[in-house]
């Protein structure tokens, strides 16, 4: 098997689930954009130091490959069997907020704006977040014109801010403080 098939070609890519769009529709935008916050998620899991929240940011990646299979399959029962194992459910975003709740623990409350800067690890989880909130406002968009589980906008919302708290948290256990604005 190739990994070309041209049937892309002419601007047009298929649905899971069936049937075709443009490559510029704006259920490929959203889900597109989730695909590009995993790959830039995975850039900030390898920047040192690699044992960072690894299994739980290992465990989000697989979140997002459920989200984009979730948001490519613009009907869903017809590939239900296939999506068993997409699940995103209020449990996920409970761990996300469990995961905030504890890194903030360590840190020094907020109170300014914080500049995205930093060790590498802090800067890329810094990209992250700002490639999740556009992931987010792409789903949106989506929403707006197809129906999208409230959960998977709850969790993209949640996501950017642990994102957020990771690249203060790596700061910190690197003694590089924060710069403010």
């Amino acid at each position: 098997m190739r990994i070309y098939t041209r049937t892309g070609d002419a601007g047009e890519t298929a649905l899971f689930g069936g049937g075709r769009v443009p490559k510029n529709d704006v259920r490929v935008a959203a889900y597109g954009d989730v695909d590009e916050l995993n790959s830039v998620l995975g850039a900030a899991i390898a920047a040192p130091p690699a044992d960072f929240q690894a299994q739980l940011l290992a465990d989000i990646q697989r979140d997002l490959f459920a989200i984009g299979g979730r948001l490519a399959s613009p009907h869903p029962k017809k590939v239900e069997t296939a999506l068993l194992k997409a699940v995103i459910d209020q449990q996920r975003v409970a761990a996300l907020e469990a995961a905030i709740d504890r890194a903030e623990n360590d840190l020094g409350p907020l109170q300014a704006f914080v500049v995205p800067s930093g060790t590498a690890k802090a800067v890329a989880f810094h990209v992250a977040r700002t490639v999740c909130r556009r992931a987010e406002r792409a789903v949106v968009a989506l929403h707006h014109q197809h129906t999208v589980p409230a959960v998977i906008l709850a969790y993209l919302n949640r996501l950017s801010d642990l994102l957020f708290t990771f690249a203060r948290l790596a700061n910190r256990k690197a003694s590089v403080p924060d710069q403010t604005w």
